[in-house]
């Protein structure tokens, strides 16, 4: 057993001895470098700037992804699986070429609010019926340990708008419930078998990897930092603020943006200190908030995008769109404790990597 594993034993005697010992071998150090991860959805937004920290700490991941979405500009010289997350025979094969993976980062998913509200059917089938298989496979070929991206989406509007990772949930949209539904079925496997996990509630990413290598790859964003880009280009005549009833400072949406660099970064801890996280909490699994701990109103963004480039960015405004929320930011006290992790971009640095990245995107991805 590790240093890291003792110390926190004997600092929460019994309690660490129950979560660690279900684990079985597969016991990691605090201090761990070298280990192989598998990233499902490593071609995308999220998954190729933390296969990028992942490197940088010394660990090699392994992507896997269906390439719906994600490009496969994005993979780089990677070691690559081109294919499905629920194909078992093809996770077999990938655990027989890489026996020493550790852990799994599972990122795959579809992720537009208001496409899932007129596409339920795929989202469910996607995020949640695929991923159940994933899991019940990772768990039959001995690699429990499970680091899983969740959402914010999943909070209820609560007073205040700061939320804790017990506040009440209440998913609005399609997507939003199926990554409630991933929470439950998780924390359900956790209970009854050795899947380990440790859930990740994002709050909004924005920007791109420091050396603008990876960035978002949507043709037509649909995130807000996105549609304000297009808007400074000149690529739409205005950018549309979507509700301005709602119950904040100015009336516009709340959100926590974190800069994408300093989510890949808690992932990296995630891995690294996994073992550590559940002994900590005494549980087989934890979720944890990941944001920068304030909140920022959609006015508040569209100002600061128009310091940032030195210039006001056209608005028009427009009703609520299906699924949206009001908002919330992180209370992020957890992933500091349990994680050492906390964010260390501003909102500047966020827009100003967003703007960077669309200056160079069609030089990587041959699309503005």
């Amino acid at each position: 057993m590790s240093d890291g594993i003792n110390l926190l034993s004997a600092k929460w005697g019994k309690r660490c001895l129950i979560a660690t010992d279900r684990v079985g071998p597969w016991i990691l150090s605090a201090s761990v470098r070298g280990v192989k991860v598998l990233v499902t959805g490593g071609a995308g937004y999220i998954g190729s700037v933390t296969a990028t920290a992942l490197e940088q700490a010394g660990h090699v991941p392994v992507i896997l992804d269906s390439l719906i979405s994600g490009p496969e500009a994005f993979v780089a010289n990677r070691i690559f699986y081109h294919g499905d997350i629920a194909n078992r025979q093809l996770l077999g094969q990938i655990v027989a070429d890489h026996p020493d993976i550790e852990c799994t980062i599972h990122m795959a998913a579809r992720v537009v609010v208001t496409e899932s509200v007129t596409m339920p059917y795929v989202y469910y089938r996607d995020n949640v019926t695929k991923s159940l298989e994933l899991f019940d496979q990772l768990a039959r070929l001995g690699r429990p340990r499970v680091v899983f991206s969740s959402s914010a989406s999943v909070y209820a509007e609560v007073e205040g708008f700061e939320v804790y990772e017990d506040s009440p949930t209440d998913p609005r949209s399609p997507y939003a419930r199926t990554k409630r539904m991933m929470e439950m079925v998780l924390q359900d496997l956790a209970a009854a078998t050795d899947i380990r996990c440790v859930i990740l509630r994002y709050f909004n990413p924005i920007g791109a990897d420091p050396e603008l290598r990876y960035g978002i790859h949507a043709r037509e964003p649909s995130h807000v930092l996105g549609q304000l880009v297009l808007a400074a280009q000149g690529r739409r005549e205005a950018f549309l603020v979507t509700g301005t009833d709602y119950p904040t400072r100015d009336g516009t949406g709340l959100r926590d943006y974190v800069h994408v660099w300093d989510l890949a970064l808690a992932h990296v801890r995630a891995v690294e200190r996994f073992d550590q996280v559940l002994a900590a909490v005494g549980e087989p699994s934890v979720i944890l908030n990941l944001g920068t701990g304030r909140g920022v109103t959609v006015r508040e963004l569209v100002d600061m995008v128009g310091r940032v480039l030195g210039q006001p960015v056209p608005v028009t405004e427009a009703p609520r769109r299906p699924g949206d929320a009001t908002g919330a930011y992180a209370n992020v006290d957890r992933a500091r404790q349990l994680l050492g992790w906390t964010a260390q971009s501003s909102l500047a640095d966020g827009v100003a990597s967003a703007f960077s990245w669309a200056a160079k995107r069609r030089e990587v991805l041959g699309y503005e």
